[in-house]
């Protein structure tokens, strides 16, 4: 019966369309950028939360025709579009007997041992590779800086494979067991004396004179292989961790926001935990028992976490992977493509296509509400009357699909924003070691060693994230009058303004070190430390750039979750891993362009980061980064400006249907 209706009014709508009358109406209106339906037809409006009559078209933003003549490749109907299923794609019949805050502790200890690994190779491997393999801290920063890029980078295609085919559980389960092949790689390596190069003629002198044995090609191809796979399995865990465990809570729940922003928040502190712990008990092992005995205890933490992870797995509420969303990006581009000279006056016009009721033809996915963004790629979704009834998904596309495109396009500027804040974070992982092995680090009798140095805006995150709720939410709310103290947006500008404090300082204090090593005749002795200067100036940088993270990238998760379309979460999260590699991809080749420009071997010009850290020029670098950041804040506040968010746009959306209900009808 439902079909028959919809194929009545069809050609009711065909047979109007004919006569020149609703063309010359469709002409006129679009003067106005919205496309009527003719006044033949009645019009229900398509509200989010009501039931509508599946007999008339329906209002999205802007009024466009459903027609359920064709079906989409992806298929459509399935249960309430988001509904969460078990891990056999079967609807959850008791939803209190899984996800909350219970599942969500399972994922948390994946995470956590993730990047307990992560920061524990970020903050050791350049040590490994100066003292064991021999390389020069210049080609040792750049591998470790690739290997973050990479594991960050990377995100994206497990963001994909997550969406797309395997879903986030299975994207984890298979990418933790290739982080843990590398890590076991790793291992060997700092094990086994086959893969390391002679070090009986080795002593301090040698190595800082670079006369050491150094590692041979075969040796740091190993190396950097297990490195990499290490780094590859991260690709997995990254965009799907977080939003796996925000997948635990019921989007339809009281408290739902509420318990957002508190899992991401305790989400980042697992994060944060990991690293205090790579950075203390990690180095303390290494300097106990060896490198091996550390890389060891990142292997064991992996494997634990995993076993973790699958204990959990009765409890986990899973979302239906909805389909390659590469393929429905590219088919909203080449339809569009192919429709680029329809016009939206054009007499063959029906409407925007859409698929009847609430469920979208997106599988895992609802409806998505048509905005006046990029109008260009609406034309991927006009039907024509040379389209027929059955068109092929590349010339004809949904409304939803094409608003899928128009979010992702549309969040691109902020995380795009933050990858100047990562590249601080990358260079401060390898430059303020640099500055640490000059300083005293003794607090009191406790000599603290200097790869433990980047403990400290852990720490300080940590304690942030602690009083967030008691101390900065009430605070922010009275300037702000924002319910959670700030928006997600606030929040990510909060933290890009401390960044700028943060590498300022550092500016500061590198030019006060630098000069009070050339005083005192440490010029050439940059492994010496001075005893009369604590490293703990440090701590002010450090404390800046923590609180910086925290705001930052725990509001950019949220941000990108909760923004993302409904089928395309672990992508909107890879957007942030994302920003974070080419964040460390772009330290590397920021550093190479400034040793290039700066130095000059045959003048015998040492460059601003020279491996001597006293005859270099540090506080240059780090104030070309200060305005560099500053002009990325700038960029930012535009961006933000302009951004509207989703829900707001919802809002306005039920507003006119309310209102639109509230009229009598027209003759």
């Amino acid at each position: 019966m439902l079909g028959l209706t919809i194929e009545v009014a069809c050609e009711t709508l065909f047979t109007h369309l004919s006569s020149g009358t609703a063309a010359r109406e469709l002409a006129r209106d679009m003067g106005s950028r919205e496309i009527k339906s003719p006044e033949g037809l009645p019009e229900t409006p398509a509200a989010y939360d009501g039931v509508s009559n599946p007999v008339h078209s329906k209002k999205l933003g802007i009024y466009f025709l459903e027609s359920d003549n064709r079906r989409m490749a992806f298929g459509r109907g399935y249960t309430g579009g988001t509904t969460p299923v078990n891990i056999h794609g079967k609807p959850i019949p008791d939803l209190s007997k899984t996800g909350g805050w219970i599942a969500a502790l399972f994922i948390f200890g994946n995470e956590m041992a993730e990047r307990m690994a992560y920061f524990g190779l970020s903050v050791n491997m350049v040590a490994f590779m100066f003292y064991i393999m021999h390389r020069p801290f210049t080609s040792s920063s750049n591998a470790v800086n690739n290997f973050l890029g990479i594991s960050q980078a990377s995100s994206v295609l497990g963001g994909f494979l997550a969406d797309a085919y395997l879903g986030r559980y299975w994207t984890i389960a298979i990418f933790t067991t290739i982080y843990l092949a590398g890590l076991t790689g790793i291992t060997l390596c700092a094990t086994m004396n086959i893969f390391m190069p002679d070090q009986g003629q080795c002593d301090q002198l040698s190595l800082l004179l670079g006369n050491c044995e150094p590692a041979k090609s075969w040796q740091m191809l190993y190396l950097n292989t297990v490195l990499y796979v290490t780094g590859f399995g991260a690709a997995g865990i990254r965009p799907c961790v977080s939003s796996f465990g925000a997948d635990q809570f019921d989007e339809r729940g009281e408290n739902y926001k509420s318990h957002l922003d508190r899992f991401f928040n305790f989400f980042y502190l697992s994060v944060t935990i990991g690293a205090i712990v790579a950075f203390t008990l990690v180095v303390y092992i290494q300097m106990k028992h060896g490198w091996g005995s550390a890389f060891g205890s990142l292997a064991i933490a992996m494997g634990l976490s995993n076993m973790l992870f699958f204990v959990g797995t009765p409890l986990y509420r899973h979302r239906l992977p909805g389909g390659s969303p590469l393929t429905r990006v590219a088919q909203v581009l080449v339809a569009a493509f192919r429709k680029r000279k329809a016009s939206f006056s054009s007499s063959d016009l029906i409407g925007l296509y859409e698929v009847p009721g609430k469920r979208s033809a997106i599988k895992g996915s609802g409806k998505i509400a048509h905005t006046d963004d990029f109008r260009c790629l609406d034309k991927a979704a006009l039907q024509l009357k040379e389209d027929g009834v059955d068109s092929s998904p590349w010339r004809l596309c949904t409304v939803t699909q094409v608003e899928e495109v128009k979010i992702l396009i549309k969040l691109v500027p902020i995380p795009a924003c933050t990858i100047m804040l990562n590249l601080i974070l990358t260079e401060y992982l390898t430059l303020s070691v640099q500055q640490a092995y000059t300083l005293n680090t003794h607090l009191g009798h406790l000599k603290l060693p200097v790869t433990s140095m980047p403990v400290f805006p852990c720490l300080s995150i940590f304690l942030i994230l602690s009083l967030y709720y008691s101390v900065f939410v009430p605070i922010f709310r009275r300037i702000t009058g924002h319910p959670r103290g700030a928006s997600q947006l606030q929040r990510i500008g909060i933290g890009l303004a401390f960044s700028i404090l943060s590498v300022a300082w550092a500016a500061i204090f590198e030019r006060y070190r630098r000069k009070y090593a050339v005083e005192h005749g440490y010029e050439f002795s940059f492994l010496t430390p001075m005893p009369n200067l604590s490293a703990y100036w440090l701590l002010i940088q450090y404390c800046l750039i923590g609180i910086a993270e925290v705001f930052c990238i725990v509001g950019l998760l949220e941000f990108l979750y909760e923004e993302a379309p409904d089928a395309m979460k672990s992508i909107g999260s890879a957007y942030a891993a994302l920003a974070g590699g080419i964040g460390c991809f772009a330290a590397s080749i920021l550093n190479s362009i400034v040793k290039s420009v700066t130095g000059n071997p045959d003048k015998r010009q040492q460059s601003w980061l020279s491996q001597n850290i006293n005859t270099g020029r540090f506080e240059y670098f780090y104030w070309l980064l200060t305005v560099l950041s500053a002009i990325n804040f700038c960029a930012f506040l535009y961006s933000a400006r302009r951004y509207e968010y989703r829900a707001e746009q919802k809002f306005g959306i039920q507003e006119v249907v309310t209102n639109k209900q509230n009229t009598p009808a027209r003759g």
